[in-house]
């Protein structure tokens, strides 16, 4: 195996936390039953398909060697595009993929180019890269993000539709000084304006926004220092408060009243009321209303609330596995997705899980030797999960990282199940720091007319993948 950079294991060393064993579900006590352990139901792979040759998301050392992962996988998906800029040294993807259409109808996409900076400098890529999307088949990259949040964004760039904003707070595995970068998008999503790059976040590694874009929250899951600050005018960006929490990534609820964290130190995923920081109360206070765990948890990543049939649920993923200590290589637990039902927010449980085969413990010794399956910070597992409406959304997208892009069916949300996925052809790589397969680590966008979906892939690049056959 190729031996891990060790300024990629310092950096991981200090955000790593403790988990809990591999026993089935289980909510707080007195909470209702939850889902058992188990892979979700696999998908059914119709006409021009591509599908894998054994378990759920695995992409085997024999496929690499036959030829068959070169050739990529597909299940009810197909490729519409990718954009790629060569960098044998480093990587061409990040952690997340925006969408916006600004008010003139121009359609765009923005994406982070590297896992771990400056790894994408080697090049010239370095940065937030800007996409023309009006022929999905044919992005064209239009600018280039360059201000120091945007150079090393690590999993923070978040968008709001509501105001035509884009943020990030500057951070790496661990943290960095908390400078965070605001740009305006109209009059023209191609040409993003720079509004303010201002020291006024607290650490840097993940964030979240209010829908309404005013509100911007700096997150670092190594340090209790989760801080909101105003964008309302986006070039005086100003702190409104920061608070004793670890916080991974957070999204907040329509409204503004709500943050759903993904916790640091084992904690899980915390339901905070953050309305005095939405109304702009002086001094304002944040309160825990509750909290749920979950005993095969790994590193809690993001929780994103929606309503199906005006019930309120989060969808919840966990990144990397670990053997009860923190991130391992190749470790027994995969934390992996669930739905978390949050109808009384005191006492969320867990619903349903999104797992795949791959996760399940039995089979993790059959793997181990797979290209990526021993990495650390690669891996069969979790990283991000997104839907393309917090109303009744009909699927769930999730990055999981070796396994590439696998969609769901969560209209039942008790009841998930895989109806497509997408692993991007394994790219050859000339000097690679890691064994080339598959490194799907983003947040996923949509185009819910065309059935499509953006990701970034760290050795692939930018993707539009059209899920065919009918499954969603």
């Amino acid at each position: 195996m190729n031996q891990i950079p060790s300024l990629c294991l310092a950096a991981l060393s200090a955000m790593l936390v403790a988990c809990g064993s591999g026993s089935p579900l289980g909510g707080d006590p007195g909470n209702p039953p939850v889902a058992v352990d188990g892979p979700t139901p696999k998908a059914a792979c119709g006409p021009g398909s591509k599908p894998e040759t054994g378990l759920q998301g695995r992409v085997s050392r024999a496929d690499h060697e036959s030829g068959r992962a070169a050739e990529g996988y597909t299940c009810n998906t197909v490729m519409v595009s990718n954009y790629f800029t060569s960098n044998p040294i480093g990587t061409v993807g990040g952690f997340k993929v925006e969408r916006y259409t600004d008010k003139a109808g121009h359609d765009c996409a923005y994406y982070d180019t590297t896992l771990l900076y400056p790894t994408n400098a080697a090049d010239g890529q370095a940065g937030v890269n800007v996409l023309d999307m009006s022929d999905p088949a044919k992005p064209v990259l239009t600018a280039r993000l360059v201000t120091p949040a945007m150079l090393s964004p690590h999993e923070s760039l978040v968008l709001s539709q509501q105001a035509g904003v884009l943020a990030a707070v500057m951070g790496n595995p661990s943290f960095y000084p908390g400078i965070v970068d605001v740009y305006s998008l109209e009059p023209d999503c191609r040409n993003p304006t720079p509004a303010a790059s201002a020291p006024v976040g607290f650490l840097g590694h993940e964030s979240g926004m209010a829908p309404d874009g005013k509100t911007f929250y700096s997150a670092s899951p190594g340090t209790p220092t989760l801080t909101a600050v105003d964008i309302s005018t986006p070039n005086l960006p100003l702190p409104l408060w920061t608070g004793d929490f670890t916080s991974h990534g957070l999204s907040i609820s329509n409204d503004g009243n709500r943050a759903y964290v993904s916790a640091g130190n084992d904690q899980g995923v915390l339901v905070l009321d953050v309305s005095q920081i939405q109304s702009r109360a002086a001094n304002p206070q944040v309160t825990e209303l509750g909290r749920v765990s979950w005993p095969n948890k790994t590193i809690p990543q993001n929780a994103i609330p929606f309503t199906r049939n005006g019930k309120p649920y989060l969808l919840e993923i966990d990144e990397y596995s670990s053997n009860g200590d923190g991130v391992a290589a190749h470790g027994s637990i995969v934390g992996a997705g669930r739905i978390i039902d949050i109808s009384d927010e005191t006492k969320p449980f867990v619903l349903s899980n999104l797992r795949l085969e791959v996760h399940e413990p039995e089979n993790r010794d059959a793997i181990g030797d797979d290209p990526g399956a021993a990495l650390p910070v690669q891996g069969y597992a979790g990283h991000y999960c997104n839907i393309p409406t917090r109303v009744n959304p009909d699927i769930a997208a999730c990055s999981m990282i070796a396994s590439g892009l696998r969609i769901f069916d969560i209209r039942d949300p008790a009841k998930p199940r895989e109806i497509a996925y997408f692993i991007a052809p394994i790219k050859p790589r000339l000097t690679p720091v890691f064994e080339a397969s598959a490194w799907a680590m983003s947040s996923p966008s949509f185009v819910t007319e065309r059935k499509e979906i953006w990701y970034s892939d760290g050795f692939g690049g930018f993707y539009v993948v059209r899920v065919t056959n009918g499954v969603w």
